[in-house]
């Protein structure tokens, strides 16, 4: 079987669309952990660990197909409480979760899946010599940050204000590989992404890890949505990726285990 992914970029009809057509139909799910289709609304930051791990279950629940929608957590969030189909849902912070929360859309609480911290994505070799944040004030150096809105442009804002640096930044961009894709474009000289994203990315870019990232490490939370048309399955995909097997996926791609874990 095939894990197959859809990368939204902002809410809206057109996204709606692709969430329809993505799941397939709440008619044709199994109410059972094994067989129909399940569609996971996960992060951007998600998109390398979570297409792995939805191989895996797939082929523990035969019969079960597992369709991703990656994109910023707060785009998503909007698609959720606007009616998008989903089974589960996956954010890179507890606020964007909280937008689902409180709509009245997620089944029990939350829990906290793993845990983020930034890095300074920077094209192979360092060419600008950039050693930590004060380093992306420097006239002339070309930023990309996420949008204040989503979990990865609030982190940043965190850790800028913590350092007492000002940047103006040369893109703002919706979800942490949109930021990350312009380090590889050559568009800009660094950006502001997960550790994860850029450990996913070590064959074309490295990554300077700087100590105020320590101040904006983001919990992500995971929880099974309400209108699921396959909530067994919705569950028993959580529990996967909470499972050791799970973690381990999840930790080799640089995330870290939340501090009760």
């Amino acid at each position: 079987m095939t894990v197959r992914w859809i990368r939204a970029a902002l809410a809206g009809a057109a996204a709606l669309a692709l969430g329809l057509t993505g799941c397939g139909g709440a008619g044709n799910r199994a109410a059972s952990g094994d067989g129909g289709s399940l569609t996971v609304f996960a992060a951007a930051s998600l998109t390398e660990s979570f297409t792995r791990l939805g191989r895996d279950f797939e082929a523990a629940h035969p019969g079960t197909t597992v369709t991703f929608n990656f994109a910023g957590s707060s785009a998503l969030a909007t698609q959720i409480t606007q009616g998008a189909p989903a089974d589960v849902f996956a954010a890179a912070s507890p606020a964007t979760m909280k937008t689902v929360t409180d709509a009245g859309d997620a089944t029990g609480d939350p829990v906290t899946l793993v845990r983020n911290q930034l890095v300074i994505a920077v094209p192979k070799g360092n060419p600008h010599r950039v050693g930590g944040l004060s380093d992306l004030a420097r006239p002339g150096t070309k930023v990309a940050l996420c949008a204040a809105q989503v979990p990865c442009g609030a982190a940043t804002e965190t850790a800028l204000d913590a350092a007492g640096v000002r940047l103006t930044p040369a893109t703002l961009e919706q979800d942490v590989k949109g930021a990350l894709a312009k380090v590889k474009l050559g568009e800009v000289d660094a950006a502001l992404v997960y550790r994860t994203d850029a450990r996913a990315a070590a064959a074309e870019l490295d990554a300077v890890e700087f100590p105020e990232s320590a101040r904006a490490v983001n919990d992500y939370p995971i929880v099974v949505l309400k209108h699921s048309g396959n909530p067994d399955g919705a569950r028993a995909f959580v529990a996967y990726v909470r499972s050791d097997a799970g973690r381990a996926v999840l930790t080799a791609a640089g995330f870290q285990a939340p501090p009760s874990q």
